[in-house]
């Protein structure tokens, strides 16, 4: 059985709102409420939601780049929040990030060789002669060539851009990568490039990976199990086949009946839903989709659901279970 590489238990991340001269803390943002979940070795963890639903700042506390407001997040069964200085580097090294946007991510005035040696530099890895096979061997690794190594940011496209992003991810030997949206600001036909080398990546340098995305056709390709959130709530849990062939909580089928389908033949019933999302200062009480839900009943408005087996390794958070499970 695979190891358990990271775990969150009632991760909370609340951002305060301040006003006044004072700056007094009139608030908080609810961005992550209470998440459950675990990544284990080899596996492609995927999140996905609206935007605003808490992904990314979910990835960031992970990282350890936004500081936790409840609940633990445990590498290899220790507490991070327990870490010292030294242990925090060693973890900085084991856990790395794809940006959503490659150039912005770049620094302009460093040439790509630069940019991957920068990471060396601050762990003291890879010294002279190593470093360069290092750097040869990751451009190489991502379908760049070593002599692209000589250039700027600006003198490549996006995905080439993105590819170095992959590439200085990789630089330390990490065996967690984070992708928030690696895809989403390229075109579809380098898509489908980045994300058949994430497939390969994965398996030549043994990595376990977390995506976050809205967009559900690159999770579905991508990862081998989904957590769907909203509004800082994890609502469903699954293996990527049920989750997509039998979706059971009505916010998970209302988005996937809302992706495209690549088949101008093929109808396609929408599910509407009315109202917009709260916002997460003022979340609604018990569950948060109900304002929005066509399966709302009483108990919804008033009581938090826990998660519900709804199959092999598929749980949902829904009051309809398991008693009036949609059909």
């Amino acid at each position: 059985m695979a190891e358990t590489l990271l775990t969150a238990q009632g991760l909370e991340v609340h951002f305060p709102i301040k006003k006044g001269v004072l700056s007094r803390t009139v608030g908080h943002v609810f961005a992550v409420d209470g998440v459950d979940f675990h990544l284990k070795q080899g596996e492609t963890l995927g999140i996905v939601g609206e935007s605003g639903c808490g992904k990314t700042t979910a990835g960031m506390a992970v990282m350890g780049l936004t500081p936790v407001t409840g609940g633990t997040i445990s590498f290899q069964g220790r507490d991070i929040s327990s870490f010292g200085r030294r242990d925090w580097q060693r973890y900085r090294r084991t856990i790395q990030l794809i940006f959503q946007d490659p150039y912005s991510s770049l620094n302009p005035r460093m040439t790509v060789n630069q940019i991957l040696a920068d990471p060396m530099d601050v762990h003291g890895v890879f010294t002279g002669a190593e470093r360069k096979k290092r750097i040869a061997y990751l451009l190489e690794a991502v379908g760049l060539s070593p002599e692209q190594g000589r250039r700027y940011p600006h003198e490549f496209s996006g995905g080439q851009r993105q590819r170095i992003g992959i590439a200085r991810a990789l630089a330390l030997g990490p065996s967690i990568i984070i992708g928030d949206e690696p895809v989403s600001a390229l075109d579809v036909s380098i898509q489908a490039q980045i994300i058949n080398l994430l497939l390969a990546l994965k398996e030549e340098f043994d990595l376990s990976l977390i995506i976050i995305s809205h967009d559900l056709a690159v999770i579905e390709y991508l990862c081998d199990r989904i957590m769907v959130m909203y509004l800082g709530k994890i609502i469903e849990q699954a293996p990527y086949r049920p989750l997509y062939h039998a979706p059971k909580h009505p916010y998970t089928r209302a988005l996937l009946a809302a992706a495209p389908v690549a088949d101008p033949g093929r109808e396609k019933q929408r599910i509407i839903l009315t109202g917009d999302v709260p916002s997460p200062i003022n979340p609604p009480s018990g569950c948060r989709f109900h304002t929005r839900c066509p399966h709302r009943m009483a108990i919804c408005d008033t009581e938090e659901p826990r998660f519900q087996p709804a199959g092999e390794q598929h749980l949902v958070a829904c009051h309809l279970y398991p008693e009036h499970p949609l059909e």
